[in-house]
């Protein structure tokens, strides 16, 4: 449990090193000792910041993007790694409470991972979307039931986290606020702005502003504090990224990233969707009483004896030795 009420959280916009481990995990410390310095207690970084949200896989055909795919491959960051480690040591030194997200190899295989890193600099809890989304499918494998825990309990507060359109799953949201969050880190790739309806037949829900309020009414429903984190792409890096001349990847853009209150209040100034930055609000777990008060959607608030939610906490083996 908390050990006190007021914490200093971030949220991290900014574009990642490009199909770089080393690069990107530099540019992690980096940003962590940034952070550090501003007295940052609890931050958050995107969805798969290392090595960046490979885009192409929505503007292009799967056979246009295997030489990235194999780079990609190779970039991903291993959980027990040595890179991984120097990450660790950064949180330790700077005595925050980090999720950190990232495209996680193991063996073959490729997920979409966030490591809760508490303050000491171990990794306290590790989960993976638990359904990429589309056509991410084609890169990164699916989350079991242990992905299904997204929060734990911190120095400063119960730190909760998922990925991109998690936030669309009511039912996942639902369990983690049984769970008691109460500060949450909604990890985001780059978003754009709606595209232009002559280039491109495109949906509204694929875009910043829609993410964006999906984060937002998150905040809303669960009564949390929401930490938005999201990647940025700018013109230099579209080559590198097989984006060249695609009608959605508007440039510098894709950042979308804010901090809000329990009752969905905005507790910062964004900044350009182009720029880089963190985010930082100084917020109060006091705060979250008052909404609560109102609607508490796993206590006062519900029907379990209607509505409720069953979990399958039990984890799948790929394989099972029989007992003789």
């Amino acid at each position: 449990m908390a050990s006190f009420n007021s914490v200093r959280v971030g949220a991290v916009q900014a574009e990642p090193v490009w199909l770089d481990l080393d690069g990107s995990v530099n540019k992690t410390i980096s940003l962590i000792e940034k952070a550090a310095s501003d007295g940052v207690q609890v931050l958050g970084f995107p969805e798969v910041w290392i090595p960046g949200y490979p885009w192409s896989m929505w503007t292009s055909a799967v056979i246009n993007n295997t030489h990235i795919i194999h780079e990609y491959m190779a970039n991903s960051m291993l959980r027990d790694s040595e890179q991984m480690r120097r990450i660790q040591a950064a949180v330790r030194k700077a005595k925050m409470f980090v999720v950190l997200g990232y495209s996680e190899r193991e063996g073959a295989s490729l997920y979409m991972a966030q490591s809760f890193i508490s303050p000491g600099g171990e990794i306290v809890h590790h989960r993976r979307k638990i359904k990429p989304t589309h056509v991410e499918r084609t890169i990164w494998g699916e989350g079991q039931a242990e992905s299904l825990k997204c929060v734990v309990d911190s120095p400063f507060g119960k730190i909760g986290g998922l990925n991109c359109w998690e936030h669309l799953q009511p039912l996942l949201r639902y369990y983690e606020y049984s769970q008691g969050v109460q500060i949450h880190v909604a990890s985001w790739p780059a978003e754009f702005e709606m595209p232009d309806p002559a280039k491109i037949n495109w949906l509204y829900h694929e875009t910043a502003e829609a993410s964006c309020r999906a984060s937002q009414f998150m905040a809303i429903e669960g009564q949390c504090f929401v930490l938005v984190a999201t990647q940025v792409l700018t013109e230099g890096n579209l080559e590198k990224n097989n984006l060249t001349g695609n009608p959605v990847t508007k440039t510098p853009g894709g950042g979308f990233s804010m901090i809000f209150g329990p009752d969905g209040k905005p507790l910062c100034e964004p900044i350009d969707a182009g720029a880089e930055g963190i985010l930082m609000a100084d917020v109060n777990l006091r705060d979250i009483d008052y909404p609560k008060a109102f609607i508490d959607v796993v206590g006062h608030y519900a029907r379990p004896d209607l509505l409720s939610l069953l979990v399958n906490p039990s984890v799948d083996n790929h394989v099972t030795m029989m007992q003789k």
